[in-house]
């Protein structure tokens, strides 16, 4: 994983309410086990019409959105079924966090672990946000605030050990591994 310590990036926004992870990327493209590629698929049966082609009224095929590595998206995100590959199809596209006033809680789990922060903000920074699709935001996870343009700093809250993997790049296994030595002292320590 990639570590994160800021992002700065203009804001896509999806201001739809509950958008399950079958949306985010739907059943079909979840024979693959390679996270590689699954951003093309990413919200494939709102982007793209029967042809194939995309949908030029669709948030992310717009040209402002191109590019931006923070979407923004109405209450409830996430909801549905457990599916991993929904994080890894944002992390493909392009996006290293979602903002949304409620995110369901496996998926921020599922999020947590691949390298997506997932950001809960209160109703009314919510609703601004999604009148406001485009702004530059600049989100400082070493000190949990997102800072808006005119100023304003919103803080949000993430599990301590969640925060000390994405600050570090890496995932539930990797922080294992690194503690191999102090492991191995405990096992001599202990006759084992």
């Amino acid at each position: 994983m990639e570590p994160i310590r800021q992002i700065q990036s203009r804001t896509a926004v999806l201001p739809s309410t509950n958008i399950d992870t079958d949306q985010i990327i739907p059943a079909r493209f979840l024979r693959t086990t390679v996270r590689e590629g699954l951003g093309r698929q990413l919200f494939a049966d709102w982007r793209y019409g029967p042809d194939g082609a995309p949908r030029p009224d669709f948030p992310l095929n717009q040209p402002a959105a191109h590019g931006c590595r923070i979407l923004v998206a109405g209450r409830n995100f996430g909801c549905g079924s457990s599916r991993e590959h929904a994080p890894w199809a944002l992390l493909d596209y392009g996006f290293r966090a979602v903002i949304s006033t409620e995110i369901a809680d496996i998926f921020r789990s599922n999020s947590l672990r691949n390298g997506l922060l997932p950001i809960v903000v209160g109703e009314a920074d919510g609703a601004w946000l999604i009148d406001h699709p485009g702004v530059e935001l600049t989100i400082d996870l070493e000190r949990n605030r997102v800072a808006l343009p005119d100023g304003r700093q919103l803080h949000f809250q993430l599990e301590r050990f969640a925060r000390y993997c994405l600050l570090n790049g890496v995932d539930e296994l990797g922080y294992l591994r690194s503690q191999e030595p102090a492991i191995a002292r405990y096992e001599q320590a202990h006759g084992r």
